[in-house]
Parts: C-alpha cells; sequence; structure tokens
C-alpha cells in the first residue's frame, strides 16, 4: 500500500501562535505548542549506524531534531547545551537511549574558546570517537535600532554564532578521519536580512564563507563541509528575545507555505548531509524555509 501524501500547507501546526515570552535562553518543554523535533514523528532507516556525533544546541529546536534523527539512524550523539536547559537536554537523551543509542549530555557556553576545546575531547572520549560536528547553537535577539545594538550584544553574538564555529572545528581536527563530516547552521537571513536582526543576520553570513572556505581546506583530507540556512522555525529562539513579541502570532505565516517550519521538517536534511548519500557534495548551503530563496 502506497504512503499517503501529506499537504505540506497543513502537515505540521498552521494556525496562530499564541503570545508568549520566555527569559533566553528558554525552555522548549514549557513552549505553546511544543515543537515537533521527531520525538515519535521522525523514522529512521539505519543510515548512520554506529557512527558517533556531536551537537551543539541540541537540547532543543533544530539542533535536538538534528540529535534525535542521527539517534534513530543508528548514530551515539553527544549534545550541549546551556546549564539553564538541562531539562530539555534531559528528554533528548531519553529518546536518543529509547532508540537504543548512547547519548552523552555536554552543558557550558560555546562563547568560551576553553570550553569549546573541552566539549569536543569530552565527546570523543565518552563516545569512542567522533565521525561528525553538527554545529546548531545561535544567539539571536531583535535590535530595532542600529543606535541600540550594543557592543556586548555583538560580541556575544558573533562569539557563539561565529568564534565557536572555529574553535570546536579546531579542537576536532585531530579526531576526524577521511570520511567524517562537518554541518554548519546558517539562515534565511543571510540571504534576506531583518532591519531587527543586523548583528545576526550578518554572523549567519560568515557562516557561509566560513563553510565554504573550510570545505575547500579540508576536501583533501576527506572531509566534507556543508550548511543549513533554515527559514521561519518554531524554536525557543525566537520566543526568548529573537522575535518581537507581538509577531509571533504570525511567525512563519509570510512564507509561500504559509507556517513556520517544525524543527523535524530540517532533520532529514543535516541526516542527508552526515551520510553516505552526499558523498559528493561538499561547499554547499541547503535552504529549508519554506519557499524563502537562498540565492
Amino acid at each position: 500500500m502506497s504512503k499517503q501524501i501529506c499537504n505540506p500547507l497543513s502537515k505540521y501546526y498552521h494556525d496562530k501562535f499564541p503570545k508568549q515570552k520566555q527569559a533566553a535562553p528558554g525552555l522548549q518543554c514549557e513552549m505553546s505548542p511544543v515543537p515537533d523535533c521527531g520525538e515519535k514523528s521522525y523514522k529512521g532507516h539505519q543510515r548512520l549506524e554506529g557512527r558517533k556525533m556531536l551537537v551543539t544546541g541540541g537540547d532543543s529546536g533544530i539542533g535536538r531534531a538534528a540529535a534525535i534523527a542521527y539517534a534513530k539512524e543508528g548514530a551515539d550523539v553527544a549534545v550541549n547545551y546551556l546549564p539553564h536547559e538541562q531539562k530539555d537536554a534531559e528528554e533528548v537523551a531519553k529518546v536518543i537511549e529509547a532508540a537504543g543509542r548512547k547519548a552523552v549530555l555536554i552543558p557550558g557556553d560555546l562563547s568560551d574558546e576553553a570550553f569549546c576545546k573541552k566539549l569536543v575531547e569530552e565527546a570523543h572520549h565518552k563516545l569512542g570517537g567522533l565521525d561528525n560536528l553538527t554545529l546548531v547553537a545561535g544567539k539571536q535577539t531583535a535590535v530595532e535600532d542600529i543606535m541600540e545594538l550594543t557592543t556586548e550584544q555583538l560580541k556575544k553574538t558573533f562569539e557563539i554564532n561565529v568564534f565557536s564555529l572555529f574553535w570546536v572545528t579546531k579542537a576536532a581536527l585531530s579526531y576526524l578521519k577521511p570520511g567524517s563530516t562537518i554541518i554548519t547552521t546558517s539562515s534565511v537571513q543571510a540571504f534576506q536580512p531583518s532591519g531587527n536582526l543586523l548583528d545576526y543576520a550578518s554572523t549567519k553570513s560568515a557562516i557561509i564563507a566560513f563553510t565554504r572556505g573550510l570545505a575547500k581546506q579540508l576536501g583533501h583530507k576527506g572531509i566534507r563541509v556543508n550548511c543549513v540556512a533554515p527559514g521561519p522555525v518554531w524554536t525557543p529562539l525566537q520566543i526568548c528575545g529573537g522575535q518581537p513579541s507581538d509577531v509571533i502570532p504570525e511567525f512563519g505565516k509570510q512564507t509561500p507555505l504559509e507556517r513556520a517550519g517544525q524543527p523535524v521538517e530540517l532533520a532529514g536534511v543535516y541526516v542527508h548531509l552526515a551520510s553516505e548519500e552526499s558523498s559528493y557534495t561538499t561547499a554547499e548551503t541547503y535552504g529549508v524555509t519554506g519557499g524563502l530563496h537562498t540565492n
């Protein structure tokens, strides 16, 4: 019997979101509705059997969806997150373990270079190897006027979104062998920047340049580097200052698919880029945006 075809307009939550706000960093478990990260909806096919993966920002949102998908595809997963997000991280660990895989939880702040080195070393040690970096963690805070954008926020946004990519990658290169993969996370904001996300959009453009340049450096080592550029996806980032609270009810409605994406809708792209299916793909950016262009 053939599988039923679903209408993408109505496959996932497509009503207005309730107004809500949390202090950053927020908890996914307290959102309404709770994002779908594939806890029940993602079905694996053992495409990553035996792999060892490190996911930053893996407690919630897109990183959580990637971590869950990796486990359901047969991989062991180390998850990085901030200490405040422990409750969400423990939920992820339970899903990973229910899939029969090993979960390693490593809390810490990616704006700290020393922690980034420790993160990689601990992930490698506790997983018994390292085959993939999936770099998702990010900071996003809407500011309407450049004159109100503080140097403190600017530095923190770049440290988490850009500097940490350099720090984690440098720490991992001695462990990554031919066939390993690195997946970064940019945004549609790199291509269609919003005026109130000036610092965030700038970091997301930098991530694409980082991805392309690093892919050229590492190609001869057999290490592939690719990027995913999400559009408006329902995650804690949006309700913790990433969007003005008054626009939350209509979040994602501006896309051709007329709704926000759910994190699970990006999981398959991360799996593809981490798997042998994409063995001739490197230096590329995959947009998952609901129809907002990324070129």
